[in-house]
């Protein structure tokens, strides 16, 4: 995204203009806007630089790797001539904490003090920062909320502690040309209604907050609605004169969402089930979180919080490997194993996925990989000595933008793979997402990687195009096929599925969106385990707005969806979440599964697409999508909210044991074979995936390549490699004799030149496999890439 244009930013409202005096004072030549310069702080540790775009011509610019001091952090403090007491809405000139349509420049959160008092982060979402509207370069107009000034002389002081991942570092960063100060005349206005998440039976309090200090008494009505429209409770709450607000308990409500009205404004919250769900490694249910680019700092704790209490067992997420690994063999990779470590500490299993390599260990022809896979073999040991619970190794190769092959990625994995099991305490090995099935995920299955891994893992979204409500798509289906035709004796997870909802500019998604969500939250989890997955990952768990769809359970103020209280009741009434079949003597329109929650009970979730009034269906304790108990003794209508029927279990469950890495891999196992091609070789690009054959390197008649030969093992092997028959007039002649000693850790190349008789046509794929054994005869997994000729 290299969409840069300089926005002229107004300096107040209509006529008038504020002004920025010397010696770090910002006085209003008005009285509504007060404008400060970014480079007039009367104290700072942070350096000015010059830009003949920045409205003084200069701006404060922090790009450091240097640790701020531990007192201060790194800082800017303003005196600020506020012309009368109030709240003020505050926003500046400077570069968002995530990246926007505009740019892919980041910098770190910052921290803000008012007039000497504590400082708090503007933990804004994903969504209000990527919506901001341009500046110039690399900087965004920043909404950063309300603060209350006491007029006269007032001091704001910015300060960065926390680093942020760059392309190929972790660094304080941070870009302030200016900052303005608006003054709302109404005075202080009700900001915030919030109700801890709680569980059924446990007492609901009601917070109203205000963006400033009452100069009187504030009295406030309040209406609260449950997921159905149905008003569930109306009061009032009074805020004191000098308070910022009040505190009112609810009456006890049954689980489910809510929505809470008052003077304009609205909240959400979420009453939980009262039996929790079952959480960490045993769960069967997880939510993608990439937690570094879509968490502040400060919420993280209450956010990981929210996913158990949710019911999410694991979380994935992803760390930058440029940042992480900047040179060869120099780590940097604690900011991201403090977040992992958060995650875990709240009961979450952590599934951590690679990146794309580092710069330093690319080259043209090799680009996403490292050119030396002993760059991913140790890096991968260096990750799982974080102990994550699992690793997956890369998300979507098959729909990126490289001409990368899918034999290039299965060596990757299977020396990532290696390193993974060769760690102190390996952790579970997880297959490279695949965004979809087709010639590049055929071509890395019959390169052996299964063998190297504990999980199968694939996606799936509906088709967005389809009207109506999202459908589970026919991923599962197609990729249990697949493996059962490789026969594949590993488990599958589905690590992406989720709904694409249209999302608008700073606009919440609307109560039809929201129910939309909430029904496929449910659909897709409980179809994704009858379909055979083992487990079942959301896509995506924090607020996240990518080129107009919304993904996320929270909503722009990380206050749960309806989505999120579906998942609640889904996992906590599922339990251990073993699929035994369909269910039985279902009335025409209706969808029904049954599962066994380990609990002694079994659990019947069904649906339909229209009412359908349920006469037979079993007998039990019904359940709303919200996990509300209905009334008993009343006829069940299914419809579009998928309901449960618990009812006691005949025969109990057998436990699922917990996921454990395989049996290690053996010596021939431990010696990886990777096809080399020059650049000028390369395969066509991947068009998303959909790229009409052929798909293998681009040949002429003659082409010289290398045949890596990598030994990950602890003693130097004997390797003796052969290349299999190409047909179709094609020929492979070795440049050298084909057996050669590698040592432990090392590398040896062997070449090949490639013939192409009168034959050959030209854009036809054929297989080009190589094949290795030990002295022992003992078989090497091969390497088998796609060639055609140009």
């Amino acid at each position: 995204m290299d969409f840069n244009r300089r926005t002229a930013m107004t300096a107040g409202l209509g006529a008038m203009a504020a002004t920025a005096m010397s010696g770090g004072t910002a006085r209003s030549a008005a009285h509504t806007t007060v404008t400060v310069q970014g480079e007039s702080a009367v104290r700072t540790n942070i350096p000015v630089v010059r830009d003949r775009r920045a409205s003084g011509g200069r701006y404060l610019r922090l790009r450091t790797t240097r640790k701020p001091p531990a007192r201060t952090g790194w800082y800017a403090t303003y005196a600020v001539r506020a012309p009368r007491a109030g709240v003020y809405a505050l926003t500046a000139l400077a570069t968002a904490p995530v990246e926007t349509p505009h740019t892919e420049a980041v910098a770190s959160y910052l921290h803000l003090s008012v007039n000497e008092g504590p400082f708090t982060e503007i933990a804004c979402s994903q969504p209000h920062w990527y919506e901001s509207r341009p500046g110039w370069g690399d900087l965004s107009e920043l909404d950063l909320g309300p603060v209350e000034l006491r007029g006269g002389a007032d001091t704001l002081t910015f300060r960065v502690t926390e680093p942020v991942v760059l392309d190929d570092t972790t660094a304080y960063v941070l870009a302030l040309d200016r900052f303005t100060l608006r003054h709302r005349d109404a005075g202080p206005a009700l900001r915030e209604l919030s109700v801890p998440r709680h569980r059924e039976g446990e007492r609901a309090r009601l917070r109203l907050t205000l963006d400033g200090h009452a100069p009187r008494a504030h009295r406030v009505r309040y209406v609260v609605s449950d997921y159905h429209g149905h008003r569930v409770a109306v009061g009032h709450a009074a805020v004191a004169a000098g308070d910022v607000g009040a505190t009112v308990t609810l009456p006890a409500l049954p689980p489910g969402h809510y929505r809470v009205t008052a003077d304009g404004v609205t909240g959400a919250f979420a009453c939980l089930p009262a039996r929790p769900a079952v959480t960490g490694p045993a769960g069967r249910f997880g939510v993608n979180v990439w937690a570094s680019s879509l968490v502040p700092p400060s919420r993280l704790a209450d956010f990981a919080s929210a996913l158990r209490d949710m019911g999410a067992g694991w979380v994935r997420d992803g760390r930058s490997w440029p940042a992480a690994e900047p040179a060869p063999g120099v780590y940097d990779t604690g900011h991201h194993d403090r977040r992992t470590g958060t995650l875990r500490a709240h009961g979450l299993a952590v599934l951590d996925v690679l990146s794309a390599a580092p710069e330093w260990s690319m080259t043209g022809a090799s680009l996403p990989l490292p050119a030396d896979l002993r760059h991913a073999y140790r890096y991968a040991r260096r990750l799982a000595a974080a102990a994550p619970e699992a690793l997956q190794l890369s998300n979507e190769p098959d729909v990126d933008t490289t001409r990368s092959t899918a034999d290039a990625h299965a060596a990757f994995v299977k020396a990532a793979a290696l390193g993974i099991r060769d760690a102190r305490e390996p952790c579970l090995v997880v297959l490279p997402g695949i965004a979809q099935r087709g010639p590049f995920q055929d071509l890395m299955l019959a390169n052996d990687v299964v063998r190297y891994a504990d999980a199968w893992a694939f996606h799936g979204y509906p088709d967005p195009t389809e009207p109506g409500e999202p459908r589970f798509p026919g991923a599962a289906d197609e990729q249990h096929e697949l493996a059962r035709r490789h026969k594949a004796d590993i488990p599958l997870w589905m690590t992406e599925c989720g709904a694409f909802q249209k999302a608008r500019p700073r606009t919440d998604l609307t109560p039809e969106q929201e129910i939309e969500q909430a029904r496929y939250v449910v659909r897709s989890m409980v179809e994704g385990l009858a379909a055979g997955n083992d487990r079942q990952f959301w896509f995506a768990g924090p607020p996240l707005h990518d080129d107009g769809v919304y993904f996320g359970l929270l909503d722009r103020e990380f206050r749960p969806l309806p989505a999120y209280s579906a998942f609640a009741a889904l996992t906590s009434l599922l339990g251990a979440a073993h699929f035994t079949g369909p269910a039985p003597l279902l009335p025409d329109g209706v969808q029904g599964f049954v599962f066994d929650n380990g609990r002694g009970e079994r659990v019947t979730v069904a649906w339909a697409e229209r009412p359908v009034r349920w006469e037979r269906c079993p007998a039990g304790t019904a359940y709303d999508i919200m996990g509300r108990r209905l009334p008993t003794g009343r006829p069940v209508t299914a419809s579009r909210d998928p309901l449960y029927i618990t009812s006691p279990a005949h025969t109990a469950a057998s436990q699922q044991p917990l996921p454990r890495p395989r049996a290690p891999l053996s010596p021939a196992e431990h010696i990886v074979l990777a096809q080399r091609f020059p650049a000028r070789n390369a395969a066509p690009g991947k068009e998303d995936g959909d790229a009409p054959p052929p798909h293998g390197y681009r040949l002429g008649r003659r082409t010289r390549m290398t045949v890596d030969v990598y030994n990950f093992g602890d003693r130097a092997r004997q390797v003796t490699l052969s290349a299999g028959p190409v047909g179709g007039g094609w020929t492979v002649r070795a440049e050298r004799e084909t057996r050669t000693l590698v040592p432990a850790g090392g590398r040896v190349g062997i070449n090949f030149t490639l013939l192409a008789g009168r034959s050959v046509p030209r854009r036809v794929d054929r297989r080009l496999a190589f094949r290795a054994m030990l002295d022992d005869r003992t078989d090497i997994p091969a390497s088998v890439a796609l060639i055609h000729l140009t």
